[in-house]
């Protein structure tokens, strides 16, 4: 989910998505607020619906859609058909209830594990500079922009990192949540694992560093890394380059001799695992940085909690701007260079980004969803309409009206949840005007306000009305026209404005629930099978008998398809390592960085498939014995799916030293006698 790309297809695992929620309470006024940030593309209208019916019937009367932000961190490496809007699930093949219940289930239980958790304790805000994580990928639109505004600012993206320090009342460390804009696409659009990106692997290595005997799904300490105004913000440092002749790429159009499919930005790795290692640990060293500094040069959190959220229908609003002109935003539309994608994941079709005008031929084949009326055409401008989804309700809606704003505030800390992907600049604007609000009306002088992008809902992108000009990908996909920003800024203004007052906000129109009408193409699991006289788990391409420091351990196993259940809270792998007392440990599951699970279907009509476990061990991996688990269910035909586990022979890990040729010299000659006599001493 996340690049639109119909090849790229789910076949297993290299870091799991997680859920960490935080829920903030003050004992005095006994009112309490929940930021959740999940390793998901973004929030849909029925996660965060189903995941409020699960947690307030828990708690009647303590959680519901006000008071609760559930922010995804867009990662482009996860699963997706949890919407209710038909546009967003296309590529999914439509709806996968099993996403959405997944999603669900998983955030609703990690919100119940805070609640159950919470202790008295100190919260401090801080901020840094984190340089070289992140690029613009749309220079031109930035550029756009008014030269007075952009002169405020050293660069064309936001290098601030806002951490804050969560400990309990004796100072014990209890966990963290940054705020960094950066996409979450250093896992480029040919990767088919599951992956938390960039952003969930610094939550791994934090969490590893303060909880550092226990398994991913087992941590005390729970750091999340939440996304900002990520809109043009690229983790691909090296930039975009031609594919075939590796020079930059056209600035304009994101274009190689005028077609965009072979404009790739890539780095700073050497492949996007690599790239994804890089990116991933500046922001847990920074993050680190500034949390271990943050009771010096942080914030102490005083003062109140509070709360507000209403529904807005971001196609119908009417302001003034400060010029005096009277403006209004459209019912959705998608425009041409949408279809062109970007730098980090092209479009498949001729479209090109900065694309003003219409096609003859693409204007024909956009028809047959829906024509745009002239006041639709109008109010767009100068987007040219490829996909007029504001005015076509057939079989559904296929892109939301309805969306929510919020703001929950932690004593000097107000955190602004965002419906969708501003730019750069968009999240400055949106920060400046709500950081005034609150240092001059609310006088808090050291008011931090920041940015929690694609939170609660949808709703594409947010450029500013001059990026909008030039029509690339993000100006393109700001659905509700060139005065979508001014409406934000003015909606969530008058919505601060009432907190700083104190005042309540209408609730607004809630969005209507699709879930009912759902339409999905995605085949069920029928039946599994293993070729006759093998079993489930058992081993096909078995490990070696010896591995040194630094090796790749590989282990093919007859398996099962994935979705017959999840293993939530659970691993279809583990490396376990055999203890002095010869019981065995787990050390790795599917959670770690250094494993792999991928799956393949190998005979569709009988049902067989295999899975390949791969474990990179480290150059300084405890050596001792070990072996590799494999677990998952299979499903009969007509059956309830059942549970199998296999495990492969017992090897060994050794170290690099002048011995290890020997070893493996005695491994050869004595390979029966090894067999017989595992596992080895």
């Amino acid at each position: 989910m996340g690049y639109a790309k119909g090849s790229q297809k789910t076949n297993g695992i290299h870091l799991r998505q997680y859920s960490r929620a935080y829920v903030i309470a003050d004992k005095q006024e006994d009112k309490r607020v929940v930021f959740v940030s999940v390793d998901a593309c973004m929030i849909s209208t029925l996660v965060k619906a189903q995941v409020i019916k699960k947690i307030s019937a828990l708690y009647p009367g303590l959680y519901n859609e006000t008071n609760v932000c559930i922010s995804g961190i867009h990662t482009h490496s996860g699963p997706g058909g949890f919407h209710q809007y038909i546009l967003l699930d296309v590529t999914s093949l439509g709806f996968v209830q099993q996403s959405l219940d997944a999603l669900a289930e998983g955030i609703a239980l990690s919100i119940d594990k805070a609640h159950k958790s919470m202790k008295p304790g100190n919260l401090h805000v801080t901020s840094g500079e984190l340089v070289g994580a992140n690029i613009n990928r749309s220079p031109t639109s930035y550029a756009n922009n008014p030269a007075k505004e952009r002169a405020m600012y050293k660069y064309d993206i936001d290098t601030t990192m806002t951490v804050v320090k969560i400990t309990d009342e004796h100072n014990g460390d209890v966990g963290m949540i940054s705020w960094f804009p950066v996409h979450c696409t250093s896992m480029n659009n040919t990767n088919g694992l599951i992956s938390g990106d960039n952003k969930g692997l610094a939550s791994h290595l934090f969490e590893k560093d303060m909880n550092p005997r226990a398994l991913p799904h087992e941590v005390e300490f729970v750091a999340a890394f939440a996304q900002a105004n990520e809109g043009d913000v690229s983790p691909n440092t090296k930039g975009p380059h031609c594919m075939d002749t590796g020079l930059p790429c056209d600035t304009e159009h994101s274009t190689c001799n005028g077609r965009n499919e072979m404009c790739v930005a890539s780095g700073p790795g050497r492949d996007m695992f690599e790239s994804t290692l890089i990116i991933g640990s500046k922001q847990y060293e920074k993050a680190k940085e500034l949390y271990t500094q943050a009771n010096i040069t942080g914030i102490k959190l005083s003062g109140p909690i509070d709360f507000r959220h209403q529904f807005v229908d971001m196609s119908k609003q009417e302001l003034k701007l400060e010029t005096g002109e009277m403006v209004k935003t459209c019912p959705a539309a998608m425009g041409y260079s949408f279809a062109a994608g970007t730098t980090d994941g092209p479009g498949d079709f001729d479209f090109t980004q900065g694309t003003n005008s219409t096609n003859k031929f693409w204007s024909f084949v956009s028809q047959f969803i829906s024509k745009p009326s002239p006041q639709q055409v109008d109010c767009q401008k100068p987007k040219p309409i490829l996909l007029n989804t504001g005015e076509v309700n057939f079989p559904y809606a296929w892109q939301p009206s309805i969306i929510p704003i919020q703001l929950l505030r932690v004593g000097q800390l107000v955190i602004t949840s965002l419906p969708g992907e501003f730019t750069t600049m968009s999240g400055r604007r949106v920060r400046n005007a709500l950081t005034k609000i609150f240092k001059e009306d609310g006088k808090i002088a050291n008011a931090t306000v920041v940015l929690a992008g694609l939170s609660n809902a949808y709703a594409d992108y947010i450029a500013t009305f001059e990026e909008y000009q030039k029509q690339r990908y993000e100006a393109a996909s700001t659905i509700y026209g060139p005065h979508t920003l001014s409406a934000y800024i003015n909606l969530f203004s008058k919505m601060a404005t009432m907190m700083v007052q104190g005042k309540p906000v209408a609730a607004g129109t809630a969005p209507p629930d699709l879930l009912s009408k759902q339409l999905s193409f995605v085949l069920p699991v029928v039946m599994d099978s293993v070729p006759v006289g093998t079993e489930f788990g058992q081993p096909i391409t078995d490990a070696q008998m010896v591995y040194k420091q630094g090796d790749l351990v590989t282990v093919t196993f007859n398996s099962a398809d994935p979705r017959n259940n999840l293993m939530t809270m659970n691993s279809f792998l583990a490396v376990e390592k055999r203890s002095s007392d010869g019981s065995w440990e787990v050390v790795y599951t599917d959670s770690h960085w250094v494993t792999k699970f991928e799956w393949t279907r190998t005979e569709t009509l009988l049902g067989r498939s295999s899975a390949v476990i791969s474990w990179q061990t480290g150059s300084d991996e405890p050596v001792g014995m070990y072996r590799v688990r494999h677990s998952g269910y299979h499903k009969p035909l007509f059956e309830d799916p059942q549970p199998f586990t296999g495990v492969s022979r017992t090897f060994k890990v050794v170290g690099k030293s002048k011995s290890y040729k020997s070893y493996i010299n005695f491994v050869h000659k004595n390979q029966n006698r090894v067999m017989a006599y595992q596992p080895l001493e």
